[in-house]
């Protein structure tokens, strides 16, 4: 049908040209041009001027002859100039399509248009024989050029005629994944290049997903994006809701809690008694969960309690009250790694999370500790500081010799911070101000925050600020925050980029932009005070004083919900589908509360919890209930706080009604 149609306009078009050629013979008169004629008569003038000497001598000579004429036209398109360079016949082969993997279909395609252009001016050769002759005009033969340019045009897609595949896809890469599901109902071709493993492998490298992963590792990276993004959005949406599991990790019920630390999967406790609980929550591994102390200190009685606790990715570190610090492997557990104790109790511990370095200090003394090659542990360097270590953080910078990275640790001492580096004499001042001491410290690869207290006058300036340091420079970048509190907590290594969110002891949790110093909100949050806090790029989790936890959403700055248990929130760290949290009683030997007493359960209020958030489990899954809600009657343990009713009250009121 549509070959008629177009043979039905070729005719049409020519006896509109055969009568007005006539009319203008036959009465000698100069006609003023239409619109069409004129736009017609323009594309056969740029279509001859655009044409070589070559093709122009051949169609004086064969100007009867269309076959003739288009072949001379694309000989001498196709000659190449003798004076050009080699690059420029390689681009133009390029262009031309010669390389291109499509080039069968083309030729093919091709050759079907001129048996299609030959027999349709056979058949007008035919009809013309049958009717008086006439001189053959010149825009016939160019009338029938320009409609199978067009044709040829519209049938073949673009990339498949001017470029190759790996231009093609090389292209396609800056895409998006809207733009490429458009561009792959355009036509097969495209449809091909749309769906090219490679684009959506770098697709999900892009989006932070599979890092480390090759281009085999999947037989489809498309569906694989796509059940990431699914996943991200139900997490996210059981985040908004609170729909997942909640543990309590306990591990004596009669001792209290010291200190908590979390990284990743693994969760590690230290206790009064002095025990060690390391939990790995992917595992739920209960073996290799109970670390045990150094034979040289095993057998001192009674056990000093611990001070601190640090884990990372490979070991896991307790410090004790009698300045002795065990470090143990997260992999083999139950006996230590590395001993050795400092004079003195040790009042700072920092490990970095990136590699397994130690910072401890106790008194005015640090030292920094890091195992060699072969796993034996040496001192890299030690200090004296003139006051004692309040805060200390340790991360990797690349300062060092070289451009190497180096471990560097950031701590605070008084109204000074210093920074100590392994190549380092003596510890270089960051931060100075006489009578403004620090109240919080954090630091980045790149960046160290810390929270400044202003006294007397200063208060005029708009209170307590946040300062912001650029560790290779060491100069002040920024100034934030104009507070009537004391900042209590700062995370800027955690936070989203350019981003750093901070509690303050006025009940509110405030994110600063630090590209423009701008406050992005300001959070009503805990009427005792932010005691520890984190974000990412859409919530904010803290935690206050009064033993409240709570989930905020940043844009809206709504409170999606909250969780409350006695202490104070002292521990908190989340990642994309998990949280963690420790509650951890500020007096470690209560008043009027004997913890040996067979009655246990008497005495929970004073012993701290430990909280286990895993939302990316089913809703319908029993253990997102509480331990103690599952608990029956038979239980002594779950007797005076069982809120899960184990046996219904329709049984309950009907024993009583019989009795």
């Amino acid at each position: 049908m549509a070959e008629d149609e177009l043979l039905a306009f070729r005719e049409h078009w020519k006896q509109e040209l055969t009568i007005k050629n006539e009319a203008h013979s036959n009465c000698n008169v100069t006609l003023q041009p239409s619109r069409e004629d004129s736009k017609l008569k323009r594309y056969f003038e740029d279509f001859g001027q655009n044409r070589s000497e070559p093709e122009k001598r051949q169609d004086s000579t064969s100007q009867g002859s269309s076959k003739g004429g288009q072949e001379a036209f694309l000989s001498a398109a196709k000659t190449p100039k003798e004076d050009q360079p080699e690059y420029v016949s390689i681009a133009e082969g390029l262009l031309d399509g010669r390389t291109s993997p499509l080039l069968e279909r083309i030729q093919e395609e091709r050759t079907r248009r001129k048996r299609q252009y030959h027999s349709l001016t056979s058949a007008c050769n035919t009809s013309s024989q049958q009717q008086p002759q006439r001189k053959i005009n010149k825009g016939d033969k160019l009338v029938d050029q320009f409609i199978q340019d067009l044709n040829e045009t519209n049938d073949i897609p673009f990339f498949d005629i001017e470029l190759p595949y790996e231009l093609a896809l090389k292209i396609f890469q800056y895409l998006s994944r809207t733009e490429l599901g458009r561009c792959a109902q355009v036509s097969k071709a495209w449809g091909v290049l749309a769906e090219d493993e490679v684009l959506w492998f770098r697709m999900c490298q892009t989006e932070g997903y599979h890092h480390g992963a090759s281009v085999s590792d999947s037989p489809c990276w498309k569906s694989m994006l796509r059940d990431c993004r699914n996943s991200e959005n139900t997490v996210r949406s059981n985040w908004k809701n609170r729909v997942g599991s909640i543990s309590q990790l306990q591990y004596e019920l009669g001792k209290v809690l010291c200190d908590v630390s979390s990284c990743d999967s693994y969760v590690v406790a230290g206790y009064t008694s002095g025990d060690v609980r390391l939990w790995d929550t992917l595992h739920w591994d209960s073996a290799a969960s109970f670390l045990k102390p150094s034979p040289l200190t095993a057998d001192v009685t009674p056990r000093p309690h611990v001070s601190h606790i640090r884990v990372n990715n490979t070991v896991a570190v307790a410090a004790y009250d009698d300045g002795c610090v065990d470090v143990w492997s997260t992999e083999t557990g139950q006996e230590p790694v590395h001993h050795f104790q400092i004079p003195g109790r040790v009042h700072a511990l920092a490990l970095s999370l990136e590699s397994p370095t130690l910072a401890t200090a106790a008194g005015l003394d640090v030292r920094l500790d890091q195992p060699d090659e072969r796993g034996y542990w040496r001192t890299l360097c030690q200090a004296t500081l003139p006051k004692p270590v309040e805060s200390m953080v340790v991360v990797p910078w690349a300062g060092g010799r070289g451009g190497d990275s180096v471990p560097l640790v950031a701590l605070s001492a008084g109204e000074t911070v210093y920074l100590l580096a392994p190549e380092d004499l003596e510890p270089r001042v960051l931060h100075t101000v006489y009578g403004h001491p620090i109240t919080c410290l954090d630091a980045s690869a790149s960046h160290a925050a810390l929270g400044i207290k202003s006294c007397g006058w200063a208060m005029n300036d708009g209170g307590n600020k946040i300062q912001v340091y650029s560790l290779e420079t060491g100069q002040s970048e920024m100034s934030v925050g104009n507070s009537a509190g004391d900042f209590s907590c700062v995370n800027l290594r955690d936070s989203p980029p350019h981003m750093l969110v901070c509690g303050n002891k006025d009940r509110r949790v405030r994110v600063f932009d630090l590209r423009t110093g701008s406050s992005v909100t300001s959070l009503y949050a805990h009427h005792m005070g932010v005691t520890s806090v984190q974000a990412d790029d859409w919530k904010i989790v803290s935690g206050g004083g009064e033993g409240l936890v709570c989930v905020w959403e940043m844009r809206m700055g709504a409170k999606l919900w909250e969780m409350h248990n006695r202490h104070p929130v002292r521990h908190l760290r989340f990642n994309t589908s998990t949280l963690v949290t420790a509650n951890i009683p500020d007096e470690k030997s209560p008043r009027g509360a004997c913890i040996t007493d067979d009655d246990l359960t008497a005495h929970r209020r004073h012993r701290g919890v430990i909280c286990h958030y895993d939302f990316s489990e089913d809703s319908t899954s029993q253990d997102h209930v509480l331990p103690i809600c599952r608990s029956n009657y038979v239980e002594s343990s779950g007797y005076n706080y069982n809120i899960g009713l184990a046996v219904p009250y329709d049984i309950l009121s009907g024993s009583h009604a019989s009795h």
